[in-house]
């Protein structure tokens, strides 16, 4: 029943904390400068005054701002996040079909650098002073030094375009009809560089923070003990230090999830990945409201998911907590 209590008091705070999200981001979105009706007048080449004001009336626009927001806020809670004026379509479907791309995208990205950065920072804890940790501690900081879009485009001319060893744009390649394994294959091969990217700045924070932890957790009593029975270097690092050690990179793991939808807008971009991180961006330029505040939504929603999925993982990895809590 305690159980049951706090899991339904999280649920509850998530809610909350989405409906806040969705009334923080109207008002920031509608404060931006430019209205839609103008840029689509725009585009169908009649900016006169009659046109711009028929498609304020048929998108709402022309509503004062609390009854926009309370029309937003009433659809929210029925899971419709609006008409997208700009592409015709529910933004809802437009998010469904672009989801599963990034979906890929950031779970890849995430478990490529958790898994490598994890072990890259055992690996330097185990030579601290000589040379090969030297030189991972200074990939790790050049690799969290670099911008992400800087490190995309040096990826595409490198590996595309100088090399030829993999494509640099797309979900898939365009007109081949791959089906079944060759179309997976297909999809995995254009995955490598966009995760790779993405995945290279946390893998650096990973791997520094297991390092720093991995170092700390050698000096207390228990490992100490340990030796003393006379466990082997590799069990005591594996079954005594990682296992304490890992709990602070769980919890940096956690928050940072949400991160990877914020860097998966730039590396959609570069790479032309069809994921809602490049709906957004397409939706600013074309002033698309609804769009882009059906994104941020989801995002959070995201995000929210990580946090608590973290704190189950967390009481996985440490059960004292659960007994504690």
């Amino acid at each position: 029943m305690a159980a049951l209590t706090q899991v339904f008091g999280r649920l509850l705070k998530a809610v909350l904390t989405l409906l806040a999200i969705a009334v923080l981001n109207f008002f920031l979105v509608h404060a931006a400068p430019g209205d839609p009706a103008v840029v689509l007048a725009g585009e169908a080449g009649a900016a006169d005054e009659q046109m711009i004001a028929q498609l304020r009336a048929r998108f709402g626009l022309d509503q004062p701002f609390h009854v926009q927001l309370w029309t937003y806020v009433s659809n929210v809670l029925t899971l419709d996040l609006g008409y997208s004026f700009r592409q015709g379509a529910p933004v809802l479907d437009l998010i469904l079909d672009r989801l599963p791309a990034t979906l890929l995208l950031t779970l890849s990205a995430f478990v490529i650098s958790l898994t490598f950065g994890i072990a890259l920072g055992v690996a330097a804890s185990a030579r601290v002073g000589k040379v090969s940790d030297s030189i991972l501690t200074t990939f790790a900081l050049l690799f969290y030094a670099t911008p992400l879009y800087w490190a995309a485009l040096m990826a595409v001319l490198v590996f595309s375009v100088q090399l030829g060893w993999l494509p640099g744009f797309g979900y898939e390649t365009v007109g081949a009809d791959y089906s079944g394994l060759a179309r997976v294959l297909d999809i995995l091969k254009h995955l490598i560089l966009p995760a790779a990217t993405l995945g290279l700045f946390f893998m650096a924070v990973y791997m520094r923070m297991t390092r720093a932890s991995m170092l700390e957790v050698s000096q207390m009593d228990f490992v100490r003990t340990a030796k003393a029975k006379g466990l082997s270097g590799p069990v005591i690092r594996r079954r005594h230090i990682l296992r304490n050690a890992i709990l602070p990179v769980v919890t940096l793991a956690g928050l940072q999830a949400g991160q990877l939808i914020g860097g998966a807008v730039l590396t959609e971009t570069v790479f032309a990945w069809p994921g809602i991180g490049r709906l957004m961006f397409e939706s600013l330029a074309a002033r698309d409201y609804n769009t882009i505040l059906g994104v941020f939504l989801v995002s959070a929603a995201m995000v929210i998911f990580f946090n608590i999925l973290t704190d189950v993982i967390y009481r996985l990895v440490d059960p004292r907590i659960g007994a504690r809590t």
